[in-house]
């Protein structure tokens, strides 16, 4: 009888230790006390080991705002706001509450001086980097969730080598979880040609560091502080279509000019600070005068488990609040908190067009079943759900009417909203929008509805998958 009552006190204390650890994320204690109560003392050795509050960690001291040489960073000289450029009062016009949220936005000024070009599937974005990394002169920042040691992770090492080679200060960040498949050799021979490599995390170190739920999943490339490159692609064959099981890759990327690649290369060099310990941040030759001339607005906004804002999570809202016409959203997966989820309810019902398209082959079977449970809910407000089906669409963009959108690394999801490093850029300028807006409706006409009277009638067996999996997803 003892020991009942002693194994029923450890399991009182695991669950109130996630409960009081989690009080800020309840649908995340949720599933964290599901799978506690499924696997007694194993969920919560898991729990410690992988799910734990990133900020509450003692060794993130190279990831923090409060840190003194990121304060150096964020000050860095010939970043340019539009609150100090002329026709500033005009941004955004008529929306006030989205302008005022967006200019509070913490290290992310609002700037004026810009070329977007947006680039549509890896073909085109992988040609573009190439050929930007091959004009470096003095150096070549890279940084990406995933790096692949196949065909197309070969020619990016080649042009990487042949630069470093020529004197180009060239450093690369891969994250250790996404790219835990990536060769030591691959590595080895970069390092041999003066490259700087490091990993965010290892996966090894991020077990024992309790932090292998934390991912840097950004994407950036910085050439020379003054063109940069961020959105959904990251670097392998499957981006090309190499997949076999996904086939044709469907992405979004956009190449930046201006003064919002200064924004890039901060985050860039936070980061590599982070996983390095390099102390030369500042120096003006990364932040070197454009001639930029175009006038487009650009906004680059980053986020973390280390920040005190969720500021693209925070982003996100703010824009589908402020819509008055039309939400279109291009996601791979859909896992959306609830904030997001009413206020795509409130839109759809006060008559604006919310629009989503999703994939019909996901990567991830029980990402996928996840993304399916908030289907039928979001479908009784009015709200349109597409199937893209020419392969896997794996574009994070976001249209609001005609003043907004955005382009980056960020998914509509709890994991890119509450413990990975994103990025995300977004844009003002109606060229910009106006193209983008192409390739959204070129992408619906490569998709099926979804019908909410055929998608009721899915089976039991189906619904108890996509229950069990929401229960889950904000771990995923």
């Amino acid at each position: 009888m003892l020991w009942i009552i002693l194994l029923l006190l450890l399991f009182i204390f695991q669950a109130a230790t996630i409960l009081i650890c989690e009080y800020k994320r309840p649908a995340k204690s949720i599933a964290w006390l599901s799978i506690l109560f499924i696997f007694p003392i194993i969920g919560f050795i898991m729990y410690y080991f992988i799910a734990r509050e990133y900020a509450r960690r003692k060794k993130v001291h190279g990831h923090s705002s409060d840190n003194s040489d990121m304060q150096k960073l964020q000050s860095a000289p010939y970043t340019v706001s539009l609150d100090a450029q002329k026709g500033g009062d005009s941004f955004l016009l008529g929306e006030q509450r989205l302008r005022e949220w967006l200019r509070h936005v913490p290290h992310a000024p609002i700037t004026g001086m810009n070329q977007v070009d947006v680039l549509t599937n890896a073909d085109v974005t992988y040609e573009a980097m190439l050929e930007e990394i091959g004009k470096a002169r003095d150096h070549i920042h890279f940084e990406f969730y995933t790096i692949r040691d196949d065909a197309i992770g070969r020619r990016f090492q080649e042009a990487l080598i042949t630069k470093a080679k020529a004197g180009v200060a060239v450093r690369v960040i891969y994250d250790g979880v996404g790219s835990h498949a990536l060769s030591k050799a691959y590595i080895s021979s970069l390092k041999r040609a003066g490259i700087a490599v490091e990993p965010f995390l290892k996966p090894l170190i991020a077990f024992f560091d309790k932090r292998l739920n934390y991912r840097n999943h950004r994407k950036i490339v910085v050439v020379d502080g003054l063109v940069g490159f961020v959105g959904g692609i990251n670097i392998g064959n499957e981006y090309v279509g190499g997949d076999p099981k996904l086939g044709f890759w469907r992405d979004t990327h956009v190449m930046l000019h201006g003064d919002s690649v200064y924004d890039l290369q901060r985050t860039f060099l936070t980061d590599w600070y982070f996983v390095s310990g390099e102390r030369s941040l500042g120096e003006k030759r990364y932040y070197p005068a454009h001639s930029v001339q175009e006038s487009s607005i650009v906004q680059v906004i980053s986020s973390g488990p280390d920040t005190r804002w969720d500021a693209i999570q925070e982003m996100y809202f703010a824009g589908l609040i402020a819509a008055k016409k039309r939400i279109w959203i291009t996601t791979p997966y859909f896992i959306p908190d609830p904030s997001i989820i009413m206020a795509l309810k409130s839109a759809a019902i006060s008559g604006v067009d919310v629009c989503i398209i999703l994939p019909f082959e996901a990567d991830s079977a029980i990402v996928q079943y996840a993304s399916k449970s908030y289907l039928q809910e979001l479908l009784q407000v009015g709200v349109r759900f597409y199937l893209y089906r020419k392969g896997f669409i794996h574009a994070k963009v976001i249209i609001v009417d005609d003043i907004m959108a955005t382009v980056g690394t960020a998914n509509v999801d709890m994991r890119s909203f509450f413990s990975n490093f994103e990025l995300n850029a977004v844009m003002f300028d109606v060229k910009v929008i106006s193209r983008l807006e192409r390739d959204f409706v070129m992408d619906l006409e490569s998709s099926t509805e979804v019908i909410r009277s055929e998608f009721e009638m899915r089976s039991p067996g189906e619904k108890r998958k996509e229950r069990i999996a929401r229960l889950l997803s904000p771990l995923f």
